[in-house]
C-alpha cells in the first residue's frame, strides 16, 4: 500500500463522517499517561515519606515544650519510660519515649518511615538520630 493511496483511504472516510480514533492514536495516548504515573508515583511515595518525618519531628517539639513546662513543678524532671499524667495533661503527644531522664532528658520518636529522632534539653531542635 502507498503512502498515496492511504491518504486517498483516509480522506474518503473523513468525506464518509466516520469519526473516532486509530488504534496508533490510542496506544500513543495510553503510553504518555503510563509514563505520567511512572514519573508521579515515587514522587508522591517521597512526599509521604517527608511528611511522617515531619509529624514525628513535631512530635518532638511538642513533647520538649511539655517537659520544659513540668520542670516547674518538678524541678528533678521526667522518669524514664512513659509520660506521667501531668507531662500528658500539658500536651505530651503519644508515641514520644523518655529514654533518659531528670533533668538532662532525651526524647525519642520513631517516624512512620522507620527514621528515629531525638531531642534533648539543651538542643535547638530534634535531630535524626537516636538519644547518645
Amino acid at each position: 500500500m502507498s503512502i498515496r493511496t492511504a491518504l486517498q483511504n483516509r480522506l474518503e472516510r473523513i468525506e464518509n463522517n466516520e469519526k473516532g480514533f486509530t488504534l496508533i492514536e490510542l496506544l500513543v495516548v495510553v503510553i504518555i499517561i503510563g509514563i505520567l504515573a511512572a514519573i508521579a508515583v515515587p514522587v508522591f511515595l517521597g512526599q509521604q515519606a517527608q511528611a511522617q518525618d515531619s509529624a514525628a519531628i513535631s512530635d518532638l517539639a511538642t513533647a520538649k515544650v511539655a517537659v520544659v513546662s513540668s520542670l516547674v513543678a518538678n524541678p528533678a524532671g521526667p522518669a524514664v519510660g512513659a509520660p506521667d499524667q501531668a507531662l500528658l495533661d500539658l500536651g505530651f503527644p503519644a508515641g514520644v519515649t523518655i529514654e533518659v531522664g531528670g533533668r538532662d532528658f532525651c526524647l525519642e520518636r520513631t517516624s512512620l518511615s522507620t527514621t528515629v529522632f531525638s531531642v534533648g534539653a539543651g538542643a535547638a531542635g530534634p535531630t535524626a538520630a537516636p538519644c547518645p
